[in-house]
């Protein structure tokens, strides 16, 4: 990855490919989302927690069930969502604290990134140099990712120390004999949080993830779409 501070002299006539596609990245079976985007997100997508590499707990939206899959992507039409995680949305944009203390974090881009242009896509400035309303919006998913990372694991430990979280045990069955399983995975025990005292309700509304922990219960109600959609796929892809 080459990445560099984004600017609109040696970027002037940069594009962006926006549209959904495996080749860009999108191929994955889950994705890490973020308590800024948790609202949006839980009306379409299950959310469990998972450990990552360091064994800290982070949130996942679940997208497929084998590897490699999202069943929200159509190879033809793309997304097929309303909402989509903004990592998978930030293209080939990051976000990076800046190099003065009080400074605003900065944008920098990889211009390796597949998603780049100089024919097709979104324009990143205007032809006089300022801000497309494209760039402006992937300034406001940055912002949702730079500041969600930071509440990831004040989050993961205002659940321990609620004692919310429960292992959810998901082994999907699609049809007879054909199961997946995803390991590892806690979500909020419903029962555990409807039973908080008014002191513990207060610390977590408090430290902002009261509101996240019902986002989260919420989303599970997804996991029977995603099971139809996997059956749904097998049937188109049946010999007729």
């Amino acid at each position: 990855m080459t990445s560099v501070l984004l600017n609109n002299v040696d970027h002037h006539d940069l594009r962006v490919i926006t549209r959904g596609g495996a080749e860009f990245g999108d191929a994955v079976n889950q994705v890490m989302v973020f308590p800024t985007e948790f609202e949006a997100i839980q009306r379409e997508l299950p959310i469990v927690l998972r450990p990552d590499a360091e064994a800290r707990l982070r949130p996942v939206a679940l997208l497929g069930l084998a590897r490699d899959e999202n069943l929200f992507l159509d190879p033809s039409d793309g997304w097929q969502t309303v909402a989509i995680p903004a990592l998978l949305q930030r293209g080939p944009f990051c976000i990076a604290a800046s190099q003065h203390d009080e400074a605003e974090p900065v944008i920098r881009i990889d211009l390796d990134h597949p998603r780049l242009s100089r024919e097709d896509g979104e324009a990143v400035f205007l032809p006089h140099g300022g801000n497309t309303r494209y760039l402006e919006r992937v300034r406001g998913t940055l912002r949702a990712i730079y500041v969600g990372n930071q509440l990831l694991d004040p989050m993961a430990e205002a659940f321990v120390n609620a004692e919310l979280l429960r292992p959810v045990n998901l082994e999907l069955q699609v049809a007879e004999g054909e199961a997946y399983a995803i390991s590892d995975a806690q979500t909020i025990d419903r029962e555990r949080l409807a039973a908080l005292d008014g002191a513990a309700l207060d610390r977590l509304h408090r430290a902002g993830f009261l509101h996240s922990a019902f986002m989260i219960a919420a989303s599970l109600a997804n996991l029977q779409r995603l099971v139809d959609m996997k059956g749904a796929a097998q049937q188109l892809a049946r010999p007729s």
